[in-house]
């Protein structure tokens, strides 16, 4: 099972960007997905989440700026659409698929830089 966040790079603020989780070895569609972040020195943290069924969650300082969203690529599992970035949202972003304890697969980070 592999899991690749892309997407990831410098923007202003106020700018977007949209994050993208390929999937490979498993169905990402009976997996809930979820997107965290870690900032610079400080924990990683949820972002947002979809799960099966299509229900979103998102981490109240992202609310209305960030969608998170299954992709009907075969090969994209979720995507996150940032919009209204903040310098405090500089952070490397993993994704991550969750079924079970034993099915629970984290990806690669993409650095999102958010700077003027």
């Amino acid at each position: 099972v592999q899991l690749q966040a892309s997407g990831g790079g410098l923007v202003q603020p106020g700018g977007s960007l949209r994050l993208s989780c390929a999937a490979s070895g498993i169905i990402s569609s009976i997996y809930a997905m979820y997107w965290y972040r870690q900032p610079p020195g400080k924990q990683r943290e949820w972002v947002a989440s979809i799960a099966s069924g299509g229900g979103t969650n998102y981490t109240d300082s992202v609310k209305g700026r960030f969608i998170i969203s299954r992709d009907n690529n075969k090969n994209t599992a979720v995507t996150l659409q940032m919009n209204s970035l903040k310098p405090e949202d500089t952070a490397v972003y993993y994704c991550r698929a969750f079924r079970n304890a034993y099915y629970d697969w984290w990806g690669q980070g993409t650095e999102v830089t958010v700077s003027s």
